[in-house]
């Protein structure tokens, strides 16, 4: 079987005493269309931050496509192949979604802002086009990031991801404050993406969520509770108590 893109042994995390992350072990395959759901507080995005290398952790490793990059820095994650959406925006409002998109491609291979264009410039431009087309953004490229509705800025965010050609994607939220309509476009396009991307999100929307997910992960008080497909997930008495606030999920 190949490699897992994702590996995590042991993997804890405290704030002050406060246990975010405890213990966890996780494998994603390659390809894989992974889903980390559970309450606020759960220790969803903080485990989706020691993946990416925003936070360090107290104890455990992270390997990421067959490495071990625990204490290895964020850039450096994204240069082997990571990229990420947050739950609050990070779209450059006053630049148009193509300049959005170039300067996303322009960062993940480490290049400079140059007053002349050159080959590699017109190689990142057509980059950024291509994106806009994969997150149903083509007619607005020349539009500024802030006439955007928010559902089109949320697809922007998944676009500046994707114009890094990751191997792995994180997903925060993706679907947060969408109009149904709108949730909808979204679960087409996280559909829609070829199997060399492997997609791991966090989501609230459960419809979303085990709509593009095969894989389902529980998270309660920082542990993992529950696994399995969204099937199981739909039927398991657990999850339904610990959304409801029934149980500790000890």
């Amino acid at each position: 079987m190949a490699e897992p893109i994702i590996r995590l042994r042991n993997l804890s995390k405290s704030f002050a005493g406060v246990h975010a992350v405890q213990s966890v072990d996780l494998e994603v395959a390659p390809g894989e269309r992974r889903a980390v759901l559970g309450p606020n507080g759960a220790g969803k995005t903080t485990l989706f931050n020691l993946i990416a290398g925003a936070e360090l952790p107290s104890g455990g490793s992270v390997e990421l496509f067959g490495r071990d990059v625990t204490y290895l820095p964020a850039w450096r994650r994204t240069r082997l192949g990571l990229a990420r959406t947050f739950q609050t925006s990070r779209v450059l409002a006053g630049l148009s979604v193509e300049d959005n998109l170039y300067l996303a491609a322009l960062g993940a291979v480490g290049g400079h802002l140059r007053l002349v264009r050159n080959g590699r410039d017109r190689e990142l431009r057509e980059r950024a086009r291509r994106t806009a087309e994969r997150v149903a953004l083509a007619d607005r490229l020349g539009a500024p990031a802030r006439d955007l509705s928010h559902g089109e800025q949320r697809q922007l965010e998944v676009g500046l991801a994707v114009a890094a050609e990751p191997r792995l994607m994180l997903l925060d939220e993706p679907a947060a404050g969408l109009s149904r309509a709108e949730r909808q476009l979204l679960t087409q396009l996280l559909l829609s993406f070829e199997r060399s991307l492997t997609l791991v999100i966090i989501e609230h929307d459960m419809d979303v969520a085990l709509t593009v997910a095969e894989r389902v992960t529980i998270m309660h008080y920082g542990k993992i509770v529950v696994e399995g497909t969204p099937a199981e997930i739909r039927a398991d008495q657990r999850v339904h108590d610990i959304y409801l606030g029934r149980t500790n999920a000890a």
